[in-house]
């Protein structure tokens, strides 16, 4: 028995003596492996955007504490890590909603009429668009007696059009200089429908001002002075040129000239303002309200920034965005109705990227080069380059924009406009270049 039991422990022995071998040989060929993996392995990915979603921001919200929520209940959710120099931005939208930034018509038409009083107010330039302008015009319809509409053509500022441009070649109009009342146009191209809303702006804009009881005229020219003929009293309501177009009409004789960003500066009666922008960025809220742009930003953004660095020792970018910078090829829309892509950001994403086009150092500076070779040394030249490469050949081609405008067309583009539920987004990798 006794001999019996030795065998046998002498041979478990064995066994796991054996069994030990081979997993000791296993793990150090996985180890190997692993080894020669990491001297291998390279960063793969660069720029990340995500869209975050959050909870639906009421007024009153604390706008700061929900965005860093958001962002770090994501992060655990999808199991990645922040890093210094991420870029944290929110939609302009939230943090007006958290605000209480809102209008009512009834508060334009206020306006409108403590400024023009009883006057007939040439109304010229406005972008078509249910959302941006049909409140807007709604409201100053009732502020006044009598308006004259003055559109742009073939096309409105920001690419939405009335007209084909090689329409006008056909009917040898000139819309620089010839001057249409409704009633041309019609005869010329008569009702014309927007490609995407399916919109006859003119009829919409035309129905809107009379149902608030107000005398209507509408005329198509792009040159601002032709509204002298018809009223000296005007609001500007074009958004990128509306400094350079008040210009021109006080130059003329105007006397009564206001745009858009000077209506609702300041409370009226209680309601919402923007004290840079007035109405411009406002967007419709209800049948009888709209949303104005944010004010007040730089609060929310170093907030973010401040409890990211808090809770997480991560020194992160923020900023608020609207609007991107970009324009649509077939309906031909610039999307930027906004004043401005961004109406607050950090410290860190002012100025424009530093790049250079690695192309170009392939083509030319080391055309004779390949692989790791050519690799090595375009990596060189990038570690190496200059503070300020404004002029020299090697950035030709990169995108002359500011970080903000580029960041906030990517965030823009990334959350969209819909239904997507991600007013946050979450940029990682923006400032790293080929060789980190």
């Amino acid at each position: 028995m006794l001999d019996i039991i030795s065998i046998s422990f002498t041979n478990c022995e064995i066994n796991v003596i054996i069994l030990v071998n081979v997993i000791s040989k296993n793990v150090l060929s996985c180890m190997n492996i692993m080894h020669k993996g990491e001297q291998k392995m390279e960063r793969m990915v660069g720029t990340i955007s995500r869209g975050l979603r959050a909870p639906i921001i009421r007024e009153g919200d604390d706008i700061v504490d929900i965005v860093v929520n958001s962002v770090l209940d994501a992060a655990k959710s999808e199991n990645f890590e922040l890093n210094d120099r991420d870029v944290i931005a929110v939609t302009e939208a939230v943090v007006a909603r958290a605000q209480g930034n809102y209008a009512t018509v009834d508060h334009i038409a206020s306006d409108i009429k403590s400024k023009y009083g009883d006057e007939t107010v040439g109304v010229i330039f406005p972008i078509l668009s249910r959302n941006r302008f049909a409140m807007c015009l709604k409201g100053i319809a009732r502020g006044a007696k009598k308006i004259v509409l003055m559109l742009s053509y073939p096309s409105d500022e920001v690419g939405n059009h009335l007209v084909d441009l090689d329409l006008l070649d056909e009917k040898g109009i000139n819309p620089w200089v010839d001057v249409l009342s409704e009633e041309q146009y019609r005869e010329l191209f008569g009702y014309r429908k927007h490609t995407f809303t399916g919109v006859d702006y003119i009829e919409y804009y035309k129905e809107l001002i009379q149902n608030e009881d107000c005398e209507v005229e509408i005329i198509l020219a792009n040159d601002c002075r032709a509204i002298l003929q018809y009223t000296k009293n005007v609001l500007c309501c074009d958004i990128h040129s509306r400094i350079r177009t008040k210009r021109l009409l006080k130059a003329a004789g105007a006397d009564i000239v206001y745009s858009l960003d000077n209506i609702l500066t300041s409370s009226v009666e209680g309601s919402g303002y923007n004290e840079n922008y007035g109405l411009l960025g406002s967007n419709k809220a209800t049948e009888d309200s709209v949303k104005l742009f944010p004010r007040n930003c730089d609060p929310v953004v170093d907030g973010i920034q401040k409890k990211i660095l808090e809770l997480t020792g991560k020194h992160v970018e923020a900023m608020i965005y609207g609007d991107g910078a970009f324009k649509d090829p077939i309906g031909k829309i610039w999307e930027l109705a906004d004043p401005v892509v961004s109406p607050a950001y950090t410290a860190g994403l002012e100025g424009q990227p530093n790049e250079i086009k690695l192309k170009y150092l392939a083509d030319n500076d080391f055309a004779d080069l390949k692989g790791e070779e050519l690799k090595n040394a375009i990596s060189d030249y990038i570690r190496n380059k200059d503070n300020d490469l404004v002029g020299q050949m090697v950035s030709q081609g990169t995108t002359p924009r500011r970080l903000t405008d580029l960041i906030g067309s990517l965030c823009d583009l990334t959350s969209g406009s819909g239904d997507k539920g991600t007013p946050i987004v979450l940029v990682q990798g923006y400032f790293d270049n080929y060789t980190k």
